[in-house]
């Protein structure tokens, strides 16, 4: 059964011993912190293209030779398209414009059927690297040229392409939600951008299965919406395992912060039905706090210096330490550290 969700698979199917069980635990929870779990789909491992477009002639016969090993009609399929004369042209998704009087629910949809437009990357090559520990105006850069390119995209770059579109949408509220799933001896994982206007959740992203990826902002609490995915993957025969949700992210497109992916981690293994749902209103609540004290994510503004978006300038910007002790296992509150500083290593402003 091909997996449902956007994201990647994690383990090999075989049941290992207690020893090598623990010592695939703490890899995984290694690859978790580095951002790279979504180095898998669907059990086999996929590439990720690192060295830009145009796709350079390695990444490109590396993602060909995936493609024969991958699909079902294995080399053939690859020959059939690569040797096509007359391939039909794919039409470019044009990106949503609005009207002022256009309502935010309508905006929304608009670019829920733009991303969808984009389709789904099934080559087995991420056409872009997403570092999840890059600075917000990194991340916009790269989501501007997404939608130059319009190349078929995974969950995670849906969620990038998902903020960038909704920056101007500044009474809505953008988070990001993770999902760990099992099925069949597999681990799986996908990522959705959550959202919240007028006090009703919602979602948006791109999966293999539709009811995995938009949600309409019809939902009362964070857990409504929650539970509504939960039992969207229990049609799918998977088991929800684990949820991540971050913090609200900032509608300045020029921000140095770090988008907070793992605020809480929530293990449904270790909690009870009715402490999933409080840790899940815990969340809201905290979310809704951060907003109401004013540190929650800040509106454009139109008066700029002309290099705001300088990795020089603005960097008491707070961000989520790194570490594993700084993430919230389980309804634990993470402290926050409003003296840290973004890791702009190797960060360079594109021109």
């Amino acid at each position: 059964m091909p997996m449902p969700g956007g994201g990647g698979a994690a383990a090999a199917a075989r049941r290992p011993l207690a020893g090598e069980a623990a010592a695939a635990a703490r890899e995984e929870e290694q690859q978790e912190e580095e951002g790279e779990e979504d180095l898998r789909d669907g059990g086999v491992p996929f590439f990720v293209n690192r060295g830009g477009l145009p796709v350079d002639e390695p990444t490109w016969e590396r993602m060909w030779r995936h493609v024969g090993r991958i699909h079902p009609e294995g080399e053939r399929v690859a020959q059939r398209i690569r040797g096509a004369a007359d391939l039909p042209k794919i039409p470019i998704p044009s990106v949503p414009v609005f009207q002022p009087s256009t309502t935010i629910p309508e905006r929304l949809e608009a670019v829920q059927r733009y991303i969808r437009e984009l389709q789904y990357n099934h080559t087995g090559t991420q056409f872009f690297e997403i570092k999840k520990s890059r600075p917000l105006t990194g991340l916009m850069d790269l989501a501007k040229e997404m939608t130059k390119e319009a190349l078929p995209i995974k969950c995670l770059e849906a969620v990038i392409l998902g903020i960038y579109l909704t920056n101007n949408m500044t009474t809505l509220d953008r988070f990001p939600i993770s999902f760990k799933t099992h099925f069949s001896g597999n681990y799986f994982r996908h990522i959705v951008l959550g959202v919240n206007f007028g006090g009703r959740y919602g979602a948006l992203g791109i999966s293999r299965r539709e009811e995995l990826m938009y949600k309409a902002p019809v939902f009362r609490t964070l857990s409504e919406l929650i539970f509504d995915f939960e039992e969207a993957y229990r049609r799918c025969w998977h088991t929800l395992k684990k949820v991540k949700l971050g913090h609200c992210v900032s509608h300045d497109p020029h921000s140095v912060e770090q988008i907070e992916w793992k605020h809480s981690i929530l293990d449904l293994d270790k909690l009870t039905r009715e402490d999933f749902r409080k840790e899940l209103e815990r969340h809201a609540r905290d979310m809704r706090l951060k907003i109401g004290k004013g540190t929650g994510p800040p509106s454009p503004t139109k008066d700029r210096k002309k290099d705001v978006s300088s990795p020089q300038r603005g960097q008491a910007s707070p961000h989520r330490r790194n570490s594993r002790g700084d993430r919230r296992p389980s309804g634990e509150k993470k402290p926050t550290d409003s003296k840290a500083m973004p890791d702009l290593n190797g960060y360079q402003i594109r021109v």
